[in-house]
């Protein structure tokens, strides 16, 4: 276990895998979060789950990339109960979505939303100014799904400073999201927050698994069932990955 660091203000970190996972309850990384927005500017936050804690595993520059964030929150059932059995009782699953909720119920925050597509983005701010009225949303770009230029780059990252928001939210998917953070630390003044598929569920272009699933730590079979296709092979896959090298690196 790490102790509290500038790296991680209040919350104290637990490694697994070589990973400094922040051990937090949905209220305490909220909390955390909001009160030390300022000095959090131009850095960026992580939810990682099981898929990409076992990238992060399997390949160190990814390692180093969530590292180097300000906090890594458990988006994850198993990745908490490891942190519970650990001794760490308070410790939740702090999973993208649901911290973007609470973050919209705040007042006095503004928000920026980079990534997904425009068809996404605008049933997302339609639904946001529904159900948070008076959420400020500074703005909304979709970029392109390929490789940006420098030129493009640069344009992204004037138009995201010049709409002012606290919170930079980044919906390009992991690991791309967590690299484009990454590469754009110091660069974006906002906080950056990778939270993947958390655009889709607040736009209702996917259904997220109902409360009773999540609670018990079966969303990601909803997930599957929604997209066999692509989802099958990643969680069973990295799932046994997960509990092969929680056993080779003695974790359990």
């Amino acid at each position: 276990m790490y102790n509290k660091t500038d790296n991680d203000m209040e919350l104290n970190t637990i490694d697994i895998f070589g990973i400094r996972y922040a051990i937090a309850s949905m209220t305490g990384a909220v909390v955390c979060v909001k009160d030390s927005l300022e000095s959090l500017k131009g850095r960026y936050i992580c939810f990682s789950n099981v898929h990409t804690t076992v990238m992060a595993r399997e390949h160190s520059s990814f390692r180093d990339i969530l590292n180097g964030a300000a906090y890594v929150f458990a988006d994850g059932n198993p990745i908490a109960t490891y942190q519970k059995r650990r001794g760490f009782l308070y410790a939740e699953r702090v999973a993208g979505p649901d911290f973007m909720s609470e973050m919209f119920g705040i007042k006095g925050i503004s928000h920026y939303f980079y990534g997904s597509s425009e068809r996404t983005l605008q049933k997302l701010k339609s639904n946001l100014e529904r159900e948070y009225p008076g959420i400020v949303i500074k703005g909304l770009y979709s970029p392109p799904y390929r490789e940006l230029t420098q030129a493009e780059d640069i344009a992204d990252v004037d138009r995201i400073n010049a709409a002012g928001a606290d919170i930079v939210w980044i919906g390009l998917g992991a690991p791309k999201q967590e690299k484009w953070m990454y590469a754009h630390q110091g660069k974006i003044n906002g906080v950056m927050m990778g939270v993947g598929a958390g655009f889709d569920f607040h736009a209702s272009t996917i259904k997220r698994a109902p409360k009773w699933i999540q609670k018990i730590g079966f969303e990601w079979l909803y997930r599957i069932f929604q997209d066999p296709k692509r989802l099958v092979k990643r969680y069973m896959i990295t799932n046994s990955k997960y509990i092969y090298y929680l056993i080779k690196d003695r974790l359990i």
